[in-house]
This record gives structure tokens, C-alpha cells and sequence, in this order.
């Protein structure tokens, strides 16, 4: 018998009892389009995440004070909570070879103030390389000079968000004048809209200033809060990393085996870090909506045993009059596989729609990969062989003269 015919027969079983198919069916259909529509959630939000980490500047290396691992005081000491990063740790990270950019870091949450507008804002101390390792242009006006560095000028490039704030939508301040604290700093520029960085903060909000000036006349400390580097190439960041934590192991006096006092970050660290729990969660939802495909295989196998109780008969004449026992199987295993495949096919659609839901009306990234189909198609077809078997070996092995007296 042609495999064209198996099929034939096999859609026609399937007919007779149609809600009883459909019922059946149910389970995997639900189990399939869940499975595509987490892997679409998961992978839209880590490539959601990898884009905005790699926003935030072009072969970025970030070093900051403290480490995870560290100890002070017999209490674990977080990132940040040493205070060891020095001008001078910059000025010996800069003379490295693979280093392009660098730039200084420290901050100071202040009240910014222009007229009868007030607005509450970071200010980021930085040096003239930022807008070069983070790839930002600027909206307005320039960002401040080496000279402005040097001489601890009180002068300020504006957030879009800050600028709008204070100025207005889509106002030029240049050459105004703000207030912080006790200090008024001129305008000379306001940065491109950046949107939310990774880890949500929006990028807009803030107010670049030389950091010697935020040092000086901010926050009176004279460490700073974290080093900003640009590797020359994306090929040589993970050499760069280990070249610096190199030099800083040897500035700050760590000995072999000891713990640093500082982190030393690059992009790949940030997207594992900031993608690990989506993973983890993508999974856990993968592995519940996996179960119902095994509910989906439990009902195919029920199915395909009352339909060989039901057709005891037919399969007893079909054998009187010639067919193997091969043919048989056949028959029942090509009709659980066109379950599976069939409600496999309305899951994959059903899970393609739900995506483009998440993504259209709850406004969430959702991307479904190729890959994420071919395992949901491959696993229904699997099912529908291994939960199928079982029935169809029952059928091809009745004995035909049984199977013609039953009733």
C-alpha cells in the first residue's frame, strides 16, 4: 500500500469522530504555540538587552572600585564599596598601547537649576573622550575641551530629557547658564537622544561636566568612581581587559592569590550578566509548556488505542484479505504522526500570533527563531511516532480471526 493511501485512510479515521480528534488535539496545540511563544519572549528580550548594552559605546570597557568577591572588615564588600580607583590609575591605564580611549568617571546627584526650572538629575563627570566611547553625538552646540579638563571649567553638556526639562521641547540652551548648588555652569551643548541603557536608567537624564570639576566643586573627593575605556577594536577587548587588570594589579600592589580591588567589565560581562535571569526564566516557562506536549502525546496514545478497540473488526478483514501486519502498523503510526504534525502546524500559527500580540499590543520584544519552529514541528512529529507506536504495534499484531468475531 502507497503511503499516499496510508494518509488517505488515516485522514478519513480521523474524521469519523472529528470533536474527539479535536479534543485531542487540544493539549499539543496549547503545548506547541506556548513552547514558540516563550522562546519568541526570551529571545526578543535578550537581543532587546544585548542592543542596549552595546548602545552604551563602541569596544567598552568599564572599570570600577571594589569587587564582588572582596573582603573589608570581615564583611563582603560589593562593587563600588572601595574607593582605590586614583587619577593616576587612569593616567597608567591611558599610556597602554591597545587603550584608544579613556575617560575619567565620577558623579554627584544635584539639583540643576535655569531660570524658574528646577530639575533633580545626575551630573556625570567625564573628559572629552566620552562622546567618542560611547558613540554619542551631540544635538546641539560641542562638548568641553582638554583646557576645560585641565582648569576645572564649570561648564555642562545636557541631557536631551534634562534640556527639555529646563528648557523646553526641542530648545537649543546653548551659551545659557545653569545653577548647581552654589555654582553656575555655562552650556555648551546638549547630547543626542540615547534612550534607556540596559539596565533602564535613562541615558537622557543627566548632565556631563569635566570630572575635575565634579571632584572639585561637586563632591570634594579626589578618588574617582569609575575609569570608561575604548578598546581600538572589538577584537581586542578581551585582551585589553586582562591587560589592564594586569597594570592595576600592579599599581595597587595585589599579590598573587590575593583579592582585587576593583572590576574590570566589558560588554560580553554586562549581556551575560544582564541575560542570565531571562534565560533562566525563558527556560522555566519552556519546560512547563513542554509538559503539555507530554499531555498532547498521552492523548494521542489514547486516542489511537480506542480507535484500534473501535476498528477490531476492520483491521481483522483487512488482514483476512491480505494485509501484513507491516501495513497495519503503518496505517496507525502515519495517523498519530498527522495528529501531531496537524495540531503541531495550528500550534506553530496560534504561537506566531500570540507573539506578534506581545510585541504589536503589549508593546514587548518578541522574536520567534527559526530554530524554535523546526524543534516545535520535529518534537510533535516525534511525539506522534513514540506515543503512536505502542497502538499501532497492538493493531498489527491482532490475530485476524479474533478481530473478525469481535463485537
Amino acid at each position: 500500500m502507497s503511503i499516499f493511501m496510508i494518509v488517505r485512510i488515516a485522514f478519513k479515521a480521523l474524521g469519523r469522530n472529528k470533536l474527539r480528534t479535536a479534543l485531542t488535539m487540544l493539549g499539543m496545540i496549547i503545548g506547541v504555540s506556548a513552547v514558540i511563544a516563550v522562546v519568541a519572549l526570551g529571545t526578543g528580550a535578550q537581543a532587546t538587552i544585548e542592543e542596549q548594552v552595546k548602545s552604551a559605546g563602541t569596544n567598552l570597557i568599564t572599570v570600577i572600585p571594589g569587587n564582588m568577591m572582596g573582603m573589608a572588615g570581615g564583611a563582603r564588600g560589593g562593587a563600588g564599596s572601595s574607593v582605590r580607583l586614583t587619577v593616576e590609575d587612569a593616567k597608567a591605564l591611558r599610556e597602554l598601547p591597545d587603550v584608544q580611549y579613556l575617560s575619567e568617571g565620577a558623579s554627584s546627584r544635584q539639583q540643576v537649576i535655569a531660570g524658574n526650572q528646577n530639575w533633580s538629575t545626575q551630573i556625570k563627570g567625564t573628559n572629552v573622550d566620552t562622546p567618542a566611547i560611547r558613540s554619542w553625538p551631540l544635538l546641539h552646540g560641542s562638548f568641553f575641551t582638554e583646557q576645560d579638563v585641565q582648569s576645572a571649567a564649570k561648564v555642562c553638556v545636557l541631557g536631551a530629557a534634562v534640556a527639555d526639562n529646563l528648557f523646553g521641547p526641542d530648545a537649543d540652551p546653548t551659551d545659557e547658564v545653569v545653577r548647581i548648588r552654589n555654582h553656575v555652569f555655562r552650556v555648551l551643548g546638549v547630547m543626542a537622544r540615547k534612550g534607556a541603557s540596559s539596565g533602564g536608567q535613562n541615558q537622557d537624564d543627566q548632565v556631563f561636566a569635566p570630572y575635575t570639576t565634579v571632584l572639585k566643586k561637586l563632591t570634594g573627593q579626589t578618588f574617582l568612581g569609575e575609569i570608561i575605556i575604548g578598546a581600538r577594536s572589538a577584537e581586542q577587548v578581551a585582551q585589553t581587559a586582562a591587560v589592564i587588570k594586569a597594570t592595576l594589579q600592579t599599581t595597587h600592589k595585589i599579590l598573587p592569590g590575593d583579592t582585587d580591588d576593583f572590576m574590570v567589565i566589558t560588554l560580553e560581562d554586562m549581556v551575560a550578566l544582564r541575560t542570565q535571569a531571562t534565560q533562566t526564566m525563558t527556560s522555566l516557562l519552556a519546560s512547563i509548556a513542554a509538559v503539555s506536549l507530554l499531555v498532547g502525546g498521552i492523548g494521542i496514545m489514547n486516542i489511537m488505542l480506542v480507535s484500534v478497540t473501535e476498528r477490531t473488526r476492520e483491521i481483522g478483514l483487512r488482514m483476512a484479505i491480505g494485509a501484513r501486519g507491516y501495513d497495519v502498523l503503518m496505517q496507525f503510526l502515519v495517523e498519530a504522526v498527522v495528529i501531531s504534525l496537524f495540531r503541531g502546524g495550528i500550534g506553530i500559527g496560534l504561537g506566531y500570533g500570540i507573539s506578534e500580540f506581545i510585541k504589536r499590543v503589549l508593546e514587548s520584544p518578541a522574536q520567534v527563531p527559526p530554530n524554535a519552529v523546526l524543534l516545535a514541528v520535529g518534537f510533535a512529529a516525534a511525539v506522534g511516532v513514540f506515543f503512536g507506536f505502542y497502538p499501532a504495534r497492538k493493531a498489527a499484531g491482532l490475530d485476524p480471526i479474533e478481530a473478525l468475531r469481535f463485537e
